[in-house]
């Protein structure tokens, strides 16, 4: 077996792993989700880590295939169409990843959690 074929199946088996990453986020979440709604039937204070959980799972398993994408193409063809579509696969994952990432923490990512601006009134410093 050629490197380049070990590098193809290398990248292939991260696509994987991101899809079971995904999928696996998806029912492990969903699983304790139902589980702790059938103990305390209380919807509204169990949707929200349920959808920051599947969140996470999300942008895990989009990591793990963006590095499959990115082994692939430059070990395997690194063609300028090659890079180029690897380039849009990136900057839309990324785009994914960044709106995941504000939708589920409500912030930006750069900015930590103490730089948050404190709501009207109060007397906490942001």
């Amino acid at each position: 077996m050629s490197s380049k074929e070990i590098i193809e199946r290398v990248g292939t088996l991260l696509d994987l792993a991101g899809v079971l990453v995904i999928a696996g986020g998806v029912v492990v979440a969903t699983g304790y989700f139902l589980y702790r709604y059938w103990r305390t039937r209380q919807l509204v204070e169990l949707y929200r880590p349920y959808r920051r959980t599947v969140g996470r799972a999300i942008l895990l398993g989009l990591e793990i295939i963006v590095g499959g994408d990115i082994i692939r193409t430059v070990a395997v063809s690194p063609t300028f169409e090659s890079v180029g579509v690897l380039a849009v696969i990136v900057l839309v994952r990324t785009f994914l990843s960044l709106s995941l990432e504000v939708e589920l923490e409500g912030r930006w990512p750069w900015r930590s959690r103490r730089t948050r601006s404190a709501p009207a009134g109060s007397d906490q410093p942001g």
